[in-house]
């Protein structure tokens, strides 16, 4: 079954004045959203959840990365990059999971922006205007806290009961006025290796 795509939203923030203080660069957050029917949603348990997933994770991976970098302008612009869903409340937290926990969705995000890390990830359930929380970090450095970003936004309508929020998120530049250091300079004081960034 093909992948039932409601309705979309592009947004874009841009921080200008953080603290007070004017910010030496703007900050500017990109969030991508698509509202799709849940597709194992009144199904009851649904023990096999793969030709779901292939059939909706690459449309969906497609879609919401050519809407992040047509608004940001480039793959090369976007610094920081995640990724949420969030299903309705006759959904399982698995479903909402399986759409962005995947390389069927993730590559195409990760390809478009030449990233090396993870994408950074929140997966929830919630009814109609739950908040979408879309965790970023530096696409190419996971110990460089500047970037470590969250986005809050929210659709009043989505998700339905049967429906799945499924977001990708970016940012150009990094929290204003960063300094609290990063990774590296923590792993240098406590004496531990620097090409261990999560000092485990």
């Amino acid at each position: 079954m093909p992948v039932q795509i409601r309705k979309t939203l592009l947004q874009i923030e841009t921080t200008l004045i953080e603290g007070g203080k004017a910010t030496p660069q703007s900050l500017k957050l990109f969030s991508a959203l698509a509202v799709v029917k849940n597709p194992w949603a009144g199904r009851g348990f649904v023990e096999d959840l793969k030709p779901e997933i292939h059939a909706a994770a690459p449309v969906l991976g497609e879609l919401l990365t050519r809407m992040i970098i047509d608004a940001v302008g480039s793959g090369e612009a976007v610094e920081g990059y995640g990724k949420a869903a969030v299903v309705g409340l006759d959904g399982e937290i698995e479903h909402a999971s399986a759409l962005i926990h995947t390389l069927r969705f993730g590559n195409h995000y990760r390809q478009a922006v030449g990233a090396k890390s993870y994408l950074a990830f929140c997966n929830t359930r919630g009814p109609a205007n739950a908040t979408v929380m879309i965790p970023l970090m530096d696409k190419n450095d996971e110990g460089r806290r500047s970037h470590y970003l969250t986005i809050q936004t929210a659709m009043p309508d989505a998700p339905a009961a049967d429906e799945i929020v499924v977001a990708l998120g970016a940012s150009v530049g990094g929290r204003p006025h960063h300094r609290i250091g990063d990774r590296y300079q923590d792993l240098k004081d406590l004496g531990q290796d620097a090409a261990n960034p999560a000092g485990v």
